[in-house]
């Protein structure tokens, strides 16, 4: 029930984990006359995995806001390191983030600026892993494309002879 509910392994045995806890410090909580244990217990394990994933959604939003802020002030103010990236590549690599969809720069701005895998990223925004992995092949084809100047069939073909 957590695992399906949370979809995250680590979140959903957390979860699992507090229900037990639950049980264990206040078993009077159960009433026999409404039902049996293990229904009570699937009761508990669902609603807070329902809350988990709600506190993981507000915290996926935060994330995202200080990940996308954070793209923002290095354009204002880079570090020393940043200005040398940033001199080779960087501002061609956030001209071409912000030619992506909403959908496929949120998925990439977590991966690679959040640190998430994408089963975190799943997890975080609510979306199917195979939309999260979809999501981030599309966006890292269309990056290649807008980086090499559209000349990645041109460099596909050369690989094939």
């Amino acid at each position: 029930m957590a695992k399906r509910v949370c979809v995250d392994t680590q979140l959903a045995e957390d979860v699992v984990q507090e229900a037990f806890l639950t049980l264990w410090r206040d078993p009077g909580r159960y009433q026999e006359q409404r039902g049996s244990v293990s229904t009570w217990l699937l009761t508990v394990v669902h609603h807070r995995a329902v809350d988990a994933v709600r506190r993981e959604n507000t915290q996926r939003k935060r994330s995202a806001a200080q990940a996308e802020q954070a793209l923002v002030s290095e354009q204002e103010h880079p570090g020393a390191d940043i200005a040398a990236i940033a001199g080779v590549l960087g501002e061609k690599v956030r001209d071409a983030l912000h030619e992506l969809t909403g959908e496929q720069r949120e998925v990439v701005v977590l991966a690679y600026y959040g640190g998430y895998t994408q089963c975190e990223v799943s997890a975080l925004t609510g979306v199917p892993l195979g939309t999260v992995k979809s999501r981030m092949f599309a966006a890292v084809r269309r990056l290649r494309t807008l980086l090499t100047g559209g000349n990645e069939q041109d460099r596909d073909l050369g690989e094939q002879r």
